[in-house]
């Protein structure tokens, strides 16, 4: 097992940075797991509005969009009147619809509930909900603000509200008391977000869209990538995107049918430019590395892969600025937009998020990406046209280096970046026996195996989907391998697999189970032992 040594004093603008970092990923958890439902909100509007694909189908465009007339007993008398009246003239009560309702109520309750539980698990999301709910009655714009904040306040103050009487009460009172506390602080919550913080987040809202508006008309909103890129590359964009963009993009694109504020940091063409200019004037391991990543950017949508590139040479920083510059501005100038978020922000997202808002505004918003792509390129190409011979001289630059400050920004390890250090290094980045906090072979029967990390989404999970296919190419059956955030650890697990610097952390959540220890989750050496040991006992019929 390797030893780390004690992290070094951070500096203030070091500590600075882990806290926006800390923000932003609590923000973007609250966010990330449920773009699915966003997705859905936004195909259901394309669709289903006055001016949607379908909003030629009356009645039944009125039913499911609520923006015409439409009757409501349901479905079936929809069928039975379009049959009567095909020309759709015949008028009936209005109905809600199902647009308004889920940007109304569903996707700030979603929300509110995913933050509730990451703050204090099901009952904080249960009174997070509940709480939410006044705020978003108590307001007359979609409360995504109100629900990113309301959320995880009520939770805490449910935490607070347990400690009180935690080990007080009476063997046989836990459920009663645990209930009508719960239902007793929800309301009263609620009521205090309808009547203190629904005004208040209306307020915070229209003066953050006041602003984004007065970005637009002076001819600015362009500009934001000087913040926006540098973000990025050094993971402090989660804050300004998911508490900023996501809320007032929504809000946006219910009224417009599209937002531009989805593309200002989701748009894959400045990192692509970066990218294309390493492949044809790059020297050494960055040259050979650079068409892989763009495979990994441009289609599957992480963004990260190119980060190293840029910091290889901080004057890139530049090109990828003048990028998003251009991108920005030929959205704002052309109109383009996206119906929903663009996550990840691969091009296939991007096309599937443009597409549903016209043929005009796809074309518009792959020109986007097009033109950014190309102004990063001839500006990243200018600068390592300049620098060649120097590079030539150094041998390529430290790439291997510029890896390890970006996965230093990011605070952890990435997959990606892991098997891009592999292509770059020519072989494996673990050494064996570096990478186990338990040794792989236990005398515990593995059913149940977890790959865990901060958000539960994306690294672990392709590193569970990983070690499935080689759990089934190895004829292993009745094991189980999924992947979950360190903070959703119940205990059931019976092998949990971790990236080095968060196996304590586990550790801490599920002392029982074995532990092991990778560097990479994409191509862990260590894989092949955890399925050596599984199909052992299966065998044995342990």
């Amino acid at each position: 097992m390797t030893t780390t040594s004690p992290p070094a004093a951070m500096s203030g603008g070091k500590k600075a940075q882990v806290h926006i970092q800390r923000f932003g990923t609590f923000l973007s958890g609250m966010i990330m797991p449920n773009i699915a439902a966003f997705i859905a909100w936004g195909l259901i509007t394309s669709l289903f509005i006055a001016v949607g694909w379908l909003g030629w189908w009356h009645p039944v465009a009125d039913l499911l969009g609520g923006f015409g007339n439409a009757n409501q007993v349901g479905w079936a008398h929809a069928m039975t009147t379009l049959a009567l009246a095909p020309d759709g003239k015949t008028t009936f009560p209005q109905y809600v619809g199902l647009v308004g309702s889920m940007i109304t109520y569903l996707l700030p309750l979603l929300i509110a509930n995913t933050g509730g539980r990451m703050v204090y698990g099901e009952r904080g999301g249960v009174v997070a909900s509940i709480a939410t709910m006044g705020v978003i009655v108590g307001t007359t714009i979609p409360m995504f603000l109100g629900a990113m904040i309301m959320g995880p306040f009520a939770a805490l103050v449910t935490k607070w509200m347990d400690r009180i009487w935690d080990g007080k009460i009476r063997p046989g009172f836990e459920m009663l008391v645990n209930n009508f506390s719960a239902g007793i602080l929800g309301m009263l919550l609620a009521v205090l977000g309808f009547f203190a913080f629904g005004p208040v987040f209306t307020y915070v809202a229209e003066g953050l869209g006041a602003a984004v508006q007065w970005l637009v008309s002076l001819g600015l909103l362009p500009l934001l990538s000087i913040i926006v890129e540098p973000a990025k590359i050094l993971f402090l964009n989660n804050a300004i995107n998911h508490g900023v963009f996501t809320p007032l993009g929504i809000e946006q694109a219910a009224h417009a049918g599209k937002s531009i504020l989805f593309l200002i940091e989701a748009n894959p063409g400045p990192g692509v430019g970066v990218l294309l200019a390493f492949s044809f004037f790059g020297v050494g391991v960055a040259r050979s590395s650079a068409p892989g990543a763009i495979i990994i950017q441009f289609f599957g949508g992480i963004h990260e892969i190119y980060f190293p590139y840029v910091l290889m040479k901080p004057i890139l920083f530049l090109s990828v600025i003048a990028g998003g510059i251009t991108g920005v501005a030929t959205n704002a100038i052309l109109g383009g937009g996206l119906r929903f978020p663009a996550a990840p922000g691969s091009i296939i997202a991007v096309i599937l998020a443009a597409a549903p808002a016209g043929a005009g505004n796809l074309l518009v918003v792959l020109l986007s990406v097009v033109l950014a792509a190309t102004v990063s390129f001839l500006l990243s190409s200018l600068f390592l046209l300049r620098s060649r011979k120097r590079d030539l001289a150094a041998g390529g630059g430290d790439l291997q280096a510029a890896i390890a400050q970006t996965e230093a920004n990011k605070g952890k390890e990435s997959a990606a970046l892991s098997g891009l250090r592999q292509r770059t290094a020519g072989g494996t980045a673990e050494t064996a026996g570096a990478s186990t906090a338990n040794t792989a072979v236990a005398e515990k029967r593995v059913d149940h195996i977890v790959f865990a990390c901060d958000a539960g989404m994306g690294s672990s999970a392709m590193g569970a989907s990983v070690l499935r296919n080689k759990i089934k190419k190895a004829g292993v059956e009745g094991v189980t391998v999924v992947n979950k955030a360190i903070a959703n650890l119940d205990g059931t697990a019976d092998l949990i697999i971790t990236q080095n610097q968060l196996t304590d952390r586990a550790r801490a959540k599920a002392p029982d189970a074995i532990h092991v220890s990778v560097d990479n989750f994409m191509n862990s050496p260590r894989y092949d032992e955890v399925v050596d040991l599984v199909r052992e006992q299966h065998q044995d019929g342990q």
